[in-house]
């Protein structure tokens, strides 16, 4: 098939992570990939003051933002500014994919000749994604994908009749993974640092502040796509690594004796199964899949969401509880993540894309 994806714009995030690793599988499987995705805004007047007061910046050449394409092999085309992907941006082919709640009336709105339509659906919930948004992309004209039951759930609440097919993300063990151990010497948690609201780092700090009160040694391990966390004042013990490479992430995961997740909303949170993957539990919020993987499984605990308090208790749980107890919930996180695979998810993702083609409106 020849695939085309639309996207917002290509960085290190989560979604564009997900969509690197398909794309690069599926081109690895014969298919002709094509990924088209604009730059990044150019900032306002008023942004390039506060950078020019602030870093003394102004007159750099702006760098290109490192995406998760790099080094795959796929053909990333990148338009000429910000504006909207239109069909002589787009090469033909057989199928396309929208990729965001914005490029899903672009895609709809493509000739026939770029492909059958297609919607990757990933995320709701960030800033300039809110739910109300999305619902009217959800009655266009186009085969809905998504990658989490909840995900499934929620468009079936908007659009009970519509049809949605299901590909669960995945972690390449070859890239995540640890040899058996037990807790670690110093107690230690982590967690994936964004500064979005909506990924909860708020709540996280929070209950490391309350449970280090109880375990004074307690450490903080956090990772992020900055060179800084921003304005953020990190508490004592936490230690914050920009742009870790992906063989650092495995190490980063494993060093922990629970990995925390607090998101008050998300489409997956694939850094759940990744910390699982390297043998480490996980303390979550109930948000994206986190039900699914880790109520259902056990290789963690969930908490009340925006209750830094009852995730600063299971932080505490965790450090005193003994190696046999611990082991249990590592091993069962373990198994949680052999239940999904990328051959799996490329696999679905492939007989969706096929349907797409054949399916008509």
């Amino acid at each position: 098939m020849r695939i085309r994806w639309i996207l917002p714009e290509a960085y290190l995030a989560g979604g564009t992570k997900l969509i690197a690793i398909l794309a690069e599988r599926l081109m690895q499987r014969g298919h002709d990939v094509v990924v088209i995705s604009a730059p990044k805004p150019a900032p306002s007047l008023r942004g390039r003051l506060r950078t020019l007061v602030r870093e003394r910046r102004w007159l750099e050449t702006p760098k290109r933002r490192a995406s998760h394409f790099d080094g795959t092999g796929v053909d990333h085309r990148v338009i000429d500014r910000a504006r909207p992907i239109v069909d002589a941006d787009v090469p033909d082919g057989d199928v396309v994919v929208a990729t965001w709640w914005e490029t899903a009336p672009m895609v709809a709105a493509l000739s026939p000749e770029k492909g059958a339509k297609a919607y990757l659906m990933m995320d709701y919930g960030a800033p300039g994604m809110e739910v109300e948004d999305l619902i009217p992309t959800w009655k266009l004209p186009l085969h809905l994908v998504t990658i989490s039951q909840f995900l499934v759930d929620l468009i079936h609440q908007h659009n009970p009749n519509v049809p949605v097919e299901l590909v669960p993300c995945a972690v390449d063990p070859e890239h995540f993974n640890a040899t058996p151990r037990g807790k670690s010497e110093t107690p230690r948690v982590g967690f994936l640092y964004r500064a979005d609201w909506v990924k909860g780092g708020d709540i996280v700090l929070g209950a490391f502040r309350i449970a280090r009160k109880q375990v004074p040694n307690l450490e903080l391990v956090t990772y992020g796509p900055r060179e800084t966390p921003g304005n953020e004042n990190f508490p004592e013990g936490a230690h914050y690594r920009p742009f870790p490479r992906t063989e650092e992430l495995k190490h980063i995961y494993a060093s922990c004796d629970a990995w925390l997740f607090a998101s008050r909303s998300e489409g997956f949170g694939l850094p759940i199964l990744e910390a699982m993957a390297c043998r480490t539990p996980v303390i979550a919020t109930p948000a994206g899949a986190a039900p699914e993987l880790i109520a259902a499984h056990g290789g963690g605990v969930m908490v009340e969401p925006e209750d830094p308090e009852d995730m600063a208790r299971a932080i505490i749980r965790f450090c005193e509880m003994d190696e046999r107890e611990w082991q249990q919930f590592s091993n069962a996180a373990l198994e949680t993540t052999t239940s999904y695979s990328w051959d799996d998810a490329t696999r679905l993702f492939e007989a969706a894309l096929h349907r797409a083609t054949e399916r008509s409106w």
